[in-house]
């Protein structure tokens, strides 16, 4: 593999790379930046964390033609983070090394009047979401006919139905002789298909490591209902105790709803989506980085693009709908070489679906228990309860229902207390006779069985509406029996 001084990379970014520890450019960085250098369109698909981001930006940084006050490089991006991400890694280089460059976020729910301030400097490079872009183009706040060049990042999300008619119309603002570059993990011929309606005979790459998937993450998956999935996550969180995880869901109307469930029940936990503000956003960001939360509550949309290091764990609260949706999720941990675990929730009939994709990606998706808090890998037993025990003795959730358990508690109950009772008739009966000092034989034996019946039966009959029986306690054997109450369980002890 190359080097980038190989690559002809200017040597000002080379001194940038090099201080942030980069010393060598990765499989689609060396495969993509000639090609970019060259003008060529081009498609780029490579795993998630493989240096993407840079492997478009550098090329575009060597282009900058700073001569020109103007903008030259538009970025679309689906996501706000993404966006201040991308914008994040042009801001590290300009620190790092002697070049003179200028950049703006725009994206939409912002004051699009500060956008507006902010374009009038001219920034190189314009980065954000393509629906406010496109508007401001219209407006003529941006100079579209002087961009050189559009990044499409994360073009499985972006060229979908619901983006793609708003990314044709930014492409058409520009002149045809504009490159056109698209990047991601994950891409479909479907979106091939698209890019091509767009681009001049693209370039295809496709970088791939053997395993599709991660090798340094495990994956498992954990069976209960639905209405358990949280207090599972509740389990596992307490019990794995990750240093940073995200939970996904579908849903982005739940996230709030979750996160806050959660933070109710103790956890460092919050939610981003869509409909937050950008200092609401910024501010959840900035606290999972920090670690004053450990648990970062996202759906797919959301969570596209992050990159924040030390994540340990990703807890699938829904299955993705799209099996691709599943890299992108677990592809959140075990980046740099560090392990990572993808725990799934999941109900029986979801089963099917984990096994969908396990096939489809090549991948073991291992069933898995928590048993004082680590995760047991076994063999998932239909109709069966997973097994759930405390991370501690201090942990007073129960680990079986009461109701599927109560038949059994009570007939057990009543066996014990038919024997207490019986212990203690023949105990008295024996103690009355000891202190006489009368002899257990012929007759007397049956005035013993009958005295020992007697006793047995008024104790039964006194025991439904005495208090005393019902909590009755033998000083002898050091027990205590509380009563049952139907439907509420053992009563609580009021024995002091």
């Amino acid at each position: 593999m190359n080097k980038f001084i190989d690559l002809n990379i200017n040597d000002e970014i080379i001194k940038a790379l090099d201080k942030q520890w980069i010393k060598n450019p990765t499989k689609i960085q060396d495969s993509a930046i000639p090609k970019i250098l060259q003008g060529l369109d081009v498609i780029g698909e490579s795993e998630t964390g493989s240096g993407k981001t840079l492997a478009y930006l550098i090329p575009l940084i060597q282009a900058v033609d700073y001569e020109k006050r103007e903008n030259q490089f538009i970025i679309l991006t689906p996501t706000h983070e993404l966006a201040l991400q991308v914008n994040k890694v042009i801001e590290t280089i300009q620190e790092n090394s002697a070049l003179n460059l200028s950049s703006a976020v725009i994206i939409g729910n912002v004051n699009i009047k500060r956008q507006v301030e902010k374009l009038k400097e001219k920034p190189q490079f314009v980065i954000g979401s393509p629906g406010r872009i496109l508007e401001l183009i219209k407006l003529k706040k941006i100079s579209a006919h002087t961009v050189k060049t559009i990044v499409i990042d994360e073009c499985d999300r972006l060229l979908d139905e619901n983006n793609y008619d708003t990314i044709k119309s930014v492409v058409k603002t520009t002149l045809k002789q504009r490159q056109l570059l698209m990047f991601s993990a994950t891409v479909t011929e479907e979106v091939i298909e698209k890019g091509k309606e767009l681009m001049r005979e693209p370039v295809i790459i496709k970088e791939k490591t053997e395993s599709t998937v991660n090798e340094n993450i495990q994956h498992f998956y954990m069976v209960c209902d639905r209405r358990d999935k949280v207090l599972l996550l509740r389990k596992l969180m307490a019990g794995l105790k990750p240093k940073k995880a995200i939970a996904f869901i579908n849903i982005t109307d739940e996230i709030e709803i979750l996160s806050s469930k959660l933070k109710f029940h103790g956890l460092k936990a919050d939610g981003i989506h869509g409909s937050f503000v950008k200092n609401e956003r910024k501010k959840v960001m900035d606290d999972f980085k920090t670690g004053k939360i450990n648990l970062l509550v996202a759906s797919d949309i959301a969570a596209r693009g992050l990159d924040i290091e030390g994540i340990t764990h990703v807890f699938n609260i829904d299955i993705p709908e799209d099996p691709r949706d599943y890299l992108h999720r677990s592809g959140r941990t075990g980046r740099v070489n560090k392990k990572g675990v993808a725990i799934s929730l999941v109900t029986e009939r979801e089963i099917q679906t984990i096994k969908g994709i396990e096939n489809k990606f090549s991948i073991n998706i291992n069933y898995a228990e928590l048993y004082y808090g680590r995760l047991m890998q076994g063999e998932y037993k239909p109709n069966s309860k997973p097994i759930v025990k405390p991370n501690n003795g201090k942990d007073k959730d129960r680990e079986h229902s009461f109701k599927e358990n109560y038949k059994s508690e009570k007939k057990n109950y009543r066996k014990s207390e038919d024997k207490r009772v019986e212990s203690s008739a023949e105990h008295k009966y024996v103690k009355n006779k000891s202190d006489r000092n009368i002899d257990l034989s012929s007759n007397d034996s049956k005035n013993y069985e009958n005295g020992k019946s007697s006793f047995k039966s008024t104790s039964l009959n006194k025991s439904s509406t005495s208090k005393s029986s019902n909590n009755a306690f033998n000083k002898d054997e050091g027990k205590f029996y509380s009563g049952f109450k139907k439907g509420n369980g053992p009563r609580k002890s009021t024995h002091k």
